[in-house]
């Protein structure tokens, strides 16, 4: 079986295309970036290409499945360019598929993908998509499902699998994380949960987390089965910030949600920090979800909690974790963080300058 992995050099791609080589019937892995790694593996190889611009087919003839994993978070001030990227991009991607005759095509999609819902019980798959209008990253994952669905439409003979997870977690993302999500002017270390004495209690603030392996594990299964269709990915337990205070012996100070949305607003309208109020907004109103249909159909279940996942992630900020990926790599940002700075704190990926 050739797997071409499109945005293999990221969270998941990182994880899943080792994964891919451990298992017996998978032949080749090609792993598609804009920015060839470091990374060398038998059986793997690279190809670079932007999904926004490149002809897709050639790199995509005689793929026993694509995963189109490929999905931009930042510049979070540049809308339009997140658009190019993870909606036009995905039609490029869906689209080469189509032409270039690949069998299966399996996609990344996410809980921000889905309506409004639930905090107190668990919904399945056959949740309403929506998105969360005040979030671009859920309004383009909603876009990209209706997408998804005209192509089954079009295109029955393809085998389409959309992975619906939680909040992806692992120590190695830990420099993009920071990077994404703090920006240059929150020091890691004070994240580490051996030095983290108190987080925020904030009422309605809750979500689940799934550490990355074992959403690499989801992938593989869909990708060597015959699985079709949609599946929530999440481990237990449901996560709020005093569930994970205790976890790290934390303390909690109750904030109300109207102030933390202002903080981030105004934090992010001055290129403080460059995450938009969008992602609160998502961990306020998207439902909890059930893993059922993965558990069942995919035998799948989670090596760790969502505790260890978010655990993972909190450590490697600390301890400036990354991997020999672009995107991964901890210099990533700059000596002293001055390439994120100069980027605009959000304006721009400050990792894009990077071309090896």
């Amino acid at each position: 079986m050739r797997v071409v992995v499109i945005g293999a050099t990221g969270n998941v791609g990182t994880s899943l295309v080792p994964k891919l080589l451990t298992d017996p019937s998978v032949s080749e892995v090609v792993g598609v970036a804009r920015r060839r790694p470091s990374l060398e593996l038998a059986r793997l190889t690279w190809q670079r290409a932007d999904i926004t611009t490149d002809d897709l087919v050639p790199i995509l003839r005689g793929a026993d499945v694509v995963v189109h994993l490929a999905w931009a978070i930042q510049p979070s001030h540049d809308e339009p360019a997140m658009a190019r990227t993870n909606v036009h991009g995905s039609w490029r991607v869906f689209d080469a598929v189509a032409r270039a005759g690949v069998p299966a095509l399996v996609y990344a999609s996410s809980v921000g993908a889905y309506a409004d819902g639930p905090k107190d019980r668990h919904v399945d798959e056959s949740w309403p998509i929506g998105g969360i209008e005040t979030s671009f990253y859920s309004r383009h994952k909603a876009t990209v499902e209706r997408m998804l669905d005209r192509f089954e439409t079009e295109h029955p003979s393809v085998r389409v699998v959309r992975l619906r997870p939680a909040l992806i977690f692992k120590e190695g993302q830990a420099s993009e994380a920071r990077r994404f999500f703090l920006g240059p002017f929150v020091p890691g270390i004070v994240l580490r949960p051996d030095l983290l004495p108190v987080l925020p209690d904030i009422r309605g603030l809750r979500f689940q987390a799934v550490h990355t392996d074992d959403v690499a594990d989801a992938y593989r299964r869909v990708i060597v089965g015959d699985a079709r269709g949609a599946f929530n990915i999440a481990a237990a337990p449901d996560l709020d910030l005093p569930t994970i205070a205790r976890e790290i012996d934390a303390t909690t100070v109750r904030v109300p949600a109207g102030v933390v949305r202002a903080l981030i607003r105004g934090t992010w309208a001055m290129h403080l920090q460059p995450t938009p109020v969008g992602w609160f907004e998502m961990g306020m109103r998207v439902p909890q979800l059930s893993a059922a249909r993965a558990e069942r159909e995919l035998g799948w279940v989670p090596g760790c909690s969502a505790l260890d996942a978010v655990c993972d992630l909190l450590t490697g900020i600390g301890n400036g974790m990354g991997e020999r990926t672009p995107p991964l790599e901890p210099s990533a940002g700059g000596p002293l963080r001055v390439e994120e700075i100069a980027s605009g704190v959000g304006a721009r990926d400050p990792a894009t300058r990077k071309t090896s």
